[in-house]
């Protein structure tokens, strides 16, 4: 049966709502949220990357690679034709083929190459992520030995589960049958990542998915439901997809429609989200409302995954409530030392951290008290990140062994080590050799210790935050407020472009500024945090007990 819609890869792995917002012709001028800056950065590296392997690959086939033309100006069925006429003729390899849209199951979809074996085409994909792990396992091949499809046992490889990958090469077979252009002899495909030399190849008929399904299988029930869920949008039919509070959420152009419907309806989601939003609706609790009278010793209600029932239920009183913070406990804690730092890191998406920002208090070591920022201003990714986190780290140590000396207890605080942690370990694998680059034990040690403190944790065990945990969100109910009524992580990526003239134009100096404040009421923030936490003050906030 033919529809009224046409779906490329990317909706099997999409919230099904946003799949129905998509299509619903009632809301093509609906607002919509900006494009996330970090989201856009991701995707011009991963441009960059597959133009690097493209232009590998181009240099290796010589004659036989054959690329589609790209550009805004080209229309689909432009491209399409092109891709088609390639396939015909034969082409070895074809690179940014347009695939012939599939009127009759609603298909359309581009992938970033095509490769011919003896009996037709196979898709290949080109991501900026990891496909491969140490270990066994897997089947790859030397990127420049693409033509070898199915490359062979790996003994020092496995692959690394990347199910999205794996659909979206799926969808491109279907298309490729659809045509008439695929090798119908086996169902392989490869994936080009990040290591960027090597093809891991899958068997999408191979039973490798959670209860024995195959890629292809898992991929064809997705698909079918989003067809569903995209025509009776497009038709007007009752929605098969309502609007429910997700991980994915927090970057979707459309959650202020959403959460607008949310609220209308005082959705459980609000405070208890994906999965557990759908076990309690399941059994009956659909609104915050209903939650908040829950019994949370009820043992006809499921337990839920994301959090124990009676922080839930005291999540929706909270919330009913207008109460940003509870306490989850009668008593709140931070361990505290006689020489503190509060430790704020600037990194712009994968590229690099190009700030690292301390702020020093307690009993005096010799360095004065306040803000300290170690900060490289050349575009990343650039060697000058490793001079300014070597500076950093010397001046950390420092502080720590002047403490020592003088007998005095230290302690590091952060907010979420998460991303801290990440660049820590990043930066002295990638820069080990410049001087005063620490070791990684030397790294593991001091992130295992009881000098490094992550307040994210001590707020989870302490506090339930009815809007969020965020620093941005939690340190206003501690009185503490950033100068810039624009602060936030989305924001500052925007103005590191700026700052370093990362767009070809030529540095503004007052967004460095603008950046160098935000990073100092970050540790500012982290700093009233804690103090806040260990005061009398932290009393006056209700005990959930008591809502």
């Amino acid at each position: 049966m033919t529809t009224t819609v046409l779906l490329d890869a990317g909706v099997v792995s999409r919230c099904r709502r946003r799949v129905h917002l998509e299509h619903d012709p009632a809301m093509r001028d609906a607002p919509r949220g900006a494009p996330d800056p970090t989201a856009e950065l991701r995707k011009a590296d991963a441009t960059a990357h597959r133009r690097a392997v493209a232009d590998q690959l181009a240099a290796r086939f010589g004659d036989r690679w054959h690329e589609i033309p790209t550009g805004p100006e080209l229309r689909a069925a432009e491209r399409e034709a092109a891709t088609v006429e390639a396939l015909r003729a034969g082409r070895d390899f074809i690179w940014a083929p347009q695939l012939p849209r599939d009127q009759a199951t609603s298909r359309r979809g581009a992938i970033d190459l095509l490769v011919r074996t003896a009996g037709g085409y196979v898709p290949v994909l080109v991501v900026r992520h990891k496909t491969i792990d140490p270990g066994s396992g897997a089947r790859t091949s030397v990127l420049t030995d693409l033509a070898e499809v199915g490359g062979s046992p790996d003994p020092k490889h496995k692959v690394r589960p990347q199910p999205r990958d794996q659909l979206r090469l799926a969808h491109t077979r279907r298309l490729l049958q659809a045509g008439g252009f695929a090798d119908e002899r086996h169902a392989l495909a490869g994936v080009v990542g990040l290591e960027g030399d090597i093809v891991v190849w899958h068997d999408l008929e191979a039973p490798t998915w959670p209860g024995g399904r195959t890629a292809l299988a898992e991929y064809d029930s997705r698909f079918a439901d989003r067809v569903a869920v995209a025509t009776a949008a497009a038709t007007g039919a009752h929605p098969l997809a309502e609007p429910s509070r997700i991980v994915e959420c927090r970057s979707c152009p459309w959650w202020q429609v959403c959460e607008a419907a949310l609220l209308d309806a005082r959705d459980v989601s609000l405070v208890v989200r994906g999965e557990d939003a759908g076990m309690l609706r399941a059994a009956g609790v659909t609104t915050v409302d209903e939650l908040a009278l829950v019994d949370p010793g009820d043992r006809d209600l499921p337990p839920l995954v994301g959090m124990p029932l009676d922080d839930a239920v005291g999540l929706a009183r909270a919330w009913l409530a207008d109460l940003t913070v509870v306490r989850r406990t009668v008593s709140v804690g931070v361990p505290r030392a006689d020489v503190e730092v509060d430790v704020d890191m600037e990194s712009f998406g994968d590229a690099g951290a190009y700030l690292w920002g301390a702020l020093l208090s307690g009993a005096d070591v010799g360095e004065p008290h306040g803000y300290r920022a170690f900060v490289s201003w050349e575009p990343l990714p650039t060697d000058d990140e490793a001079r300014s986190f070597a500076e950093f780290w010397q001046w950390l140590s420092g502080i720590r062994r002047a403490a020592a000396e003088r007998g005095l207890t230290f302690r590091a605080y952060c907010y979420n080590e998460l991303a801290e942690n990440r660049w820590l370990l990043a930066s002295v694998k990638r820069f080990g050799q410049y001087p005063g680059m620490p070791s990684r034990r030397e790294v593991l040690n001091f992130i295992e210790s009881d000098q490094w403190f992550d307040l994210f944790g001590s707020v989870r065990e302490y506090f339930l935050c009815s809007h969020g945990k965020g620093l941005k969100t939690i340190a206003p109910v501690a009185g503490f407020k950033w100068r810039d009524p624009e602060a936030g992580g989305e924001n500052s990526m925007r103005w590191y472009r700026d700052a370093v003239g990362l767009d070809g134009g030529v540095p503004e100096l007052p967004q460095r500024k603008r950046l160098l404040e935000y990073n100092e009421d970050d540790v500012r923030a982290t700093f009233a945090l804690r103090a806040w936490m260990t005061s009398p003050a932290v009393m006056e906030i209700p005990y959930v007990g008591d809502i």
